[in-house]
């Protein structure tokens, strides 16, 4: 009896890595966006049918999953990225604190794969974020900006869809809500950033006659965005984060956040005429986008309906143009 605990220990050791976690279970394909010794904090270990998003972990943990690390498969591999799980099970794509060490002047392979530290300051990788926003269901774009008072503002773009990568990375936003002012469809300042390509030192797809993400404010290059030209917003500049009037240098932020959240949309109709109408209103983007919005509907009668589905279909296509 005594000499099995004598080399049941060093068993456990080959079979664990050196953090103490199966290192079968940890075949993520961004792996290097999380150091050895936070392999243990990745809270689903284990699991062999893994979810697309946080979204959908939160759904079958029934809504009991905390905040923290977790092993996704958007696409063919899995990776590791932060949920967000107290706020909705939203998937964290990128995070940035003022003046962090992270490096935000990276190439477009490393903007494409990821980098930094999935437990702080990182980018998840544009080919994830493909991954993500492609589908089957359609999702949102979550913003969230925290000022040096700790004053916190949010604002969310519905849908959302990052092309793919013989698009540049393009960028396709709908209709924006929230505390935070829109910094990337309004034309507050001459800048869209909806339908732009993304943009790294490295690959300059803007439309200014220099390389945004080139362009330094205080020394430190702007980093990798979908800038237009150059940028009315820009999360990913280092010692200024920048949105417009609520982030700018005269406004420090401390930190913020770009998160992504599946966003199914379900309505009834109860009219016959008005479900005739919604037959012929469906809402389709221009036809060089890879997708389409679900049908749309709303309850009400024939006038108040076509009314509604009228205005949104205009604020939709007026988005996309």
């Amino acid at each position: 009896m005594k000499s099995w605990r004598l080399w049941l220990p060093a068993v456990a050791v080959l079979l664990l890595g050196m953090d103490g976690v199966y290192m079968e279970d940890m075949r993520a394909e961004n792996i290097d966006l999380l150091t050895p010794t936070d392999y243990n904090r990745v809270l689903n270990l284990g699991m062999r049918v893994l979810p697309r998003d946080c979204y959908d972990m939160l759904m079958t943990s029934s809504g009991k999953a905390r905040d923290g690390v977790y092993l996704i498969q958007p696409g063919d591999a899995p990776i590791v990225a932060f949920c967000a799980m107290q706020e909705g099970g939203w998937t964290v794509f990128q995070h940035i604190t003022v003046n962090s060490s992270v490096d935000f002047d990276r190439t477009w392979d490393e903007y494409k794969n990821g980098f930094g530290d999935v437990t702080g300051d990182h980018w998840l990788g544009n080919k994830y974020l493909h991954q993500l926003t492609l589908g089957p269901a359609h999702y949102k774009l979550g913003v969230k900006l925290v000022d040096r008072d700790a004053v916190t503002k949010t604002g969310e773009y519905d849908p959302f869809l990052v092309e793919d990568e013989s698009t540049a990375f393009r960028l396709r936003l709908g209709l924006f809500q929230g505390t935070a002012v829109d910094a990337l469809t309004m034309d507050t300042e001459n800048y869209l950033h909806d339908n732009q390509k993304f943009t790294t030192k490295d690959r300059d797809n803007d439309n200014y006659f220099q390389n945004c993400a080139k362009l330094e404010f205080q020394g430190v290059p702007g980093g990798g965005w979908w800038y237009d030209a150059c940028a009315g917003a820009n999360l990913n500049r280092r010692n200024v984060i920048y949105w417009q009037k609520d982030c700018n240098k005269e406004h420090l932020c401390k930190y913020a956040w770009m998160m992504v959240h599946v966003h199914a949309l379900v309505c009834i109709l109860t009219d016959a005429d008005a479900a005739l109408d919604a037959r012929y209103m469906m809402f389709r983007l221009p036809p060089h986008q890879d997708f389409q919005l679900p049908f749309i509907c709303f309850t009400g009668n024939q006038t108040s309906v076509k009314a509604q589905m009228q205005t949104l279909a205009k604020r939709i296509l007026s988005c996309n143009k």
